[in-house]
C-alpha cells in the first residue's frame, strides 16, 4: 500500500519547485499518494498582483493562473514520486481540453486535484480538476518533462 503524505506545507513546497512570489501558486498540499494523485490549497487573497489588472471592478482569477496552480501541484508529486527529481525542474509540455466552469475570485479557497494519466521515463501526463467548495471551476489534461536544471 502506499503511502499517503498529508499537509505538506509551504516551506516543504518551496523545497520541491523553484517558484517564488509572486508565481507560486500553492499554499499547502493537502494529500499526496506518490505516483498516483495529489490536492494541492491556494486561498486567493485580494492582494495578489494579477487582480489590480483582471479585473479591477469584479476581480478574477485568470484562468493561466488556475491551470498553473495545477502544474505546480502535479510538480510536487513528480517530486515526491522519484527519489532523484530534488535537484530537477518540471517543464510543462502541452495543455489540453482546457475548460473553466466558473470564476475563482478574492476569498476562495481553491483545491487543485491532480492525478496522474501516464509516466513514461521523464514524461508526465496528468489530468487537473479546480475545485472551490467542492464546484468545479476548471480543468485540463497537461504533461510535463523533467529535466535537469540548467548548468547541472
Amino acid at each position: 500500500m502506499t503511502d499517503v503524505l498529508k499537509n505538506i506545507d509551504l516551506q516543504e513546497i518551496m523545497k520541491m519547485i523553484p517558484h517564488r512570489y509572486p508565481i507560486l501558486l500553492v499554499d499547502r498540499i493537502l494529500e499526496c499518494v506518490p505516483g498516483e494523485s495529489a490536492i494541492g490549497l491556494k486561498n486567493v487573497t485580494f492582494n495578489e498582483p494579477h487582480f489590480q489588472g483582471h479585473f479591477p471592478a469584479q476581480a478574477v482569477m485568470p484562468g493561466v493562473l488556475i491551470v498553473e496552480a495545477m502544474a505546480q501541484t502535479a510538480a510536487c508529486l513528480v517530486v515526491k514520486t522519484q527519489a532523484d527529481a530534488g535537484g530537477k525542474l518540471v517543464y510543462f509540455m502541452s495543455i489540453e481540453e482546457a475548460k473553466f466552469r466558473r470564476p475563482v475570485v478574492p476569498g476562495d479557497s481553491l483545491h487543485i486535484h491532480v492525478k496522474v494519466a501516464q509516466n513514461r521515463r521523464n514524461v508526465w501526463k496528468f489530468t487537473g480538476e479546480a475545485k472551490v467548495d467542492g464546484v468545479t471551476c476548471a480543468e485540463a489534461t497537461f504533461s510535463a518533462m523533467i529535466m535537469d536544471k540548467p548548468g547541472v
